[in-house]
């Protein structure tokens, strides 16, 4: 479970991570009833910036295509994790009094891999007074350029009729047994240039864009997990949104581009299999030990919305263009890369 995060936020760009240190994700079940706030503590980084990653980048000019001219697309998004969601404080997650820790926060997953807390749980199982410590998982800020989540934007935009523009981002299932997923994005651009009279003859174009974004990830839990059990693994489920209206200022070698609008989406994260949770019970062996035996543990949903605004440039060389753009919004997202394009 220690590089889960990473995979899920690069699979169609990197195949291996460095471990993390800490105890992983699944260590966390130890913690009974207080499992949901440790994680959702932890993980919200990345399921927001994969959100506001997910959502940007869609385009690098409002200009739509002619019919059936199109372009193919190869870029990054790189939403970057505000210093302050870098760490969670113990104290602000309302946890129970059976929750203690040595250090009063910990590094989310978009923080540093060290000053790692120790948490330990004293409460009951199975009728008896029990206690187990585990280690809190290191960040992956030393792992990543800018501390930021990134996200691939592989696409193909095709001109259709009525001034549309259809664009369809598109990974299909690639991975291995261990690590596995797929993405599925479409947006719709509709160029409005003309609606303002005589400026349809000025390098200034006006359009409305939507965009709609699906990932799915299985990853193998079993090989690495450091909690007995079978058939662990865990299940990553993305839906991002977006709405936008976007202007460019198209000249033969340079485009300036820019839009406004609202970001939004949902992630859930399932924790599936057997997991055998060992708890120490204080007493001389045989029974210095009890196991809790709990299935499919967590089953958690994240959310991310806001308003963004964005401003790039394109770099136009022939059929071959070169862009940038930065998109102000709760995680700041970088976006770059080039583009073959025919009108």
């Amino acid at each position: 479970m220690k590089k889960f995060v990473l995979v899920i936020a690069t699979i169609a760009l990197f195949t291996n991570v460095k471990a993390q240190e800490g105890d992983g994700l699944e260590a966390i079940l130890l913690a009974g009833g207080d499992t949901e706030k440790l994680v959702q503590a932890y993980m919200n980084p990345a399921m927001k910036g994969l959100i506001f990653g997910m959502n940007s980048g869609w385009y690098h000019t409002a200009k739509v295509h002619k019919v059936l001219g199109f372009d193919i697309t190869i870029g990054l998004n790189a939403s970057v994790v505000p210093t302050e969601d870098e760490i969670f404080r113990f104290a602000d997650l309302g946890l129970s009094g059976n929750i203690s820790a040595d250090r009063a926060d910990s590094p989310t997953v978009g923080g540093p891999n060290s000053n790692l807390a120790n948490v330990t749980f004293n409460g009951t199982v199975n009728n008896q007074n029990v206690s187990a410590t585990f280690t809190m998982p290191g960040g992956i800020k030393d792992d990543v350029p800018l501390n930021a989540m990134p996200t691939p934007a592989v696409q193909v935009a095709v001109g259709l009729p009525w001034k549309l523009e259809g664009t369809l981002r598109l990974v299909p299932q690639v991975g291995d047994d261990d690590v596995k997923g797929n993405l599925l994005g479409i947006g719709v651009k509709k160029e409005i240039t003309s609606w303002f009279g005589p400026m349809d003859k000025t390098p200034l174009h006006v359009s409305l864009f939507a965009a709609y974004t699906s990932m799915s990830v299985d990853y193998n839990i079993q090989n690495e997990s450091s909690i007995n059990g079978s058939n662990q693994r865990a299940e990553f489920d993305l839906s991002a949104y977006t709405v936008e209206a976007i202007g460019s200022l198209n000249f033969p070698f340079i485009n300036i581009y820019g839009g406004f609008g609202y970001s939004t989406g949902t992630s859930d994260l399932k924790m599936l299999g057997t997991y055998e949770l060992e708890y120490d019970t204080g007493n001389p062996p045989p029974n210095d030990t009890v196991t809790d035996t709990v299935v499919d543990p967590l089953n958690m949903e994240f959310d991310a919305s806001g308003f963004k605004t964005t401003l790039g440039a394109r770099i136009s060389l022939g059929f071959f263009k070169i862009f940038g753009s930065y998109t102000f919004q709760e995680y700041n997202t970088f976006n770059a890369g080039i583009a073959l394009s025919f009108r």
